[in-house]
């Protein structure tokens, strides 16, 4: 299975015994839509609903920074997503969050698993099939795994500072990114010195669908990317930073790192530098 599928092939392998359709739609700035009730009003056939939003660890004030594993195999376990199963994710979100949903099944073991192209959208615009209520499945085992390798905290972003030996992407607007615009949750205003600017919106097309992959490397090159160095994306709270890894695990990159915490908590700590301005830019550093 290919990390991208499109709704064509998602159509003809509906009802395989091993696949598994997961929606993983996520909200975090909007409360007006309930997606859970979304989804009971119409998913996909044999969709479960994933509860992106809750599926975090509740040990810290941070926004939905990731579970531990045995919180994730659990969820896994109770929706019937077991060792072996092929799993396809699809949201209906402006973020992309099936993408931090890849995320987090890759760093927790789970290989086989992609992003339907697209996302609930352009399936019901074909006039593709829903259905209502909820799903639920047989319990099955899931292998409790970590892959801690794939995610930096905030100490390690502090010391990359120094070494830079990791290229910093954000994939926050320009707007959050140079400080013109002030940060939706009231944190300082700004960026993690030395990063990279590549909004996530960059790397969709118009109907939210995936660019093709010489216009991904374009936008990587564009931003000052180099993808055959290594790289660690950041963001808000770490969604739409899922959203840039996906992209260039797209373009061959194995090596997949994100920060966590991103801007949620390095805009909240007051020992942490912030720069104004455009990338690389000479603006001195604030603490």
């Amino acid at each position: 299975m290919e990390m991208l599928v499109s709704t064509d092939w998602l159509a003809k392998e509906l009802g395989a015994n091993d696949l598994r359709v997961v929606d993983a739609t996520y909200l975090a700035l909007d409360p007006s839509r309930d997606t859970h009730a979304e989804y009971e009003a119409g998913h996909i056939p044999g969709a479960v609903y994933l509860d992106l939003a809750n599926l975090k660890d509740d040990q810290t004030d941070l926004p939905g920074m990731l579970p531990s594993a045995e919180k994730f195999a659990s969820r896994m376990q109770s929706l019937g997503l077991g060792d072996g199963s092929r799993v396809v994710l699809y949201d209906n979100s402006p973020h992309r969050t099936a993408a931090r949903a890849w995320f987090m099944f890759r760093m927790f073991g789970v290989n086989s698993v992609a992003i339907l192209d697209g996302g609930l959208a352009k399936w019901t615009a074909e006039g593709r099939p829903l259905e209502a209520g909820k799903v639920t499945l047989r319990h099955r085992h899931f292998t409790v795994w970590r892959d801690g390798s794939m995610v930096r905290d905030i100490d390690q972003m502090k010391a990359n500072l120094a070494s830079r030996a990791e290229q910093v992407v954000d994939a926050r607007s320009a707007a959050r990114f140079t400080g013109e615009e002030a940060d939706p949750r009231g944190l300082a205003s700004g960026h993690i010195p030395g990063a990279r600017n590549l909004p996530y919106s960059d790397l969709l097309n118009t109907d939210g669908t995936f660019r093709s992959k010489d216009e991904l490397r374009a936008a990587f090159a564009a931003a000052g990317v180099d993808l055959a160095k290594p790289l660690v994306t950041t963001c808000g709270s770490g969604v739409t930073a899922a959203v840039v890894t996906f992209a260039a695990a797209l373009l061959g990159r194995e090596d997949l790192a994100l920060y966590d915490g991103s801007w949620s908590e390095w805009g909240l700590r007051p020992d942490t530098e912030k720069e104004i301005g455009a990338a690389c830019s000479t603006t001195t550093p604030t603490a």
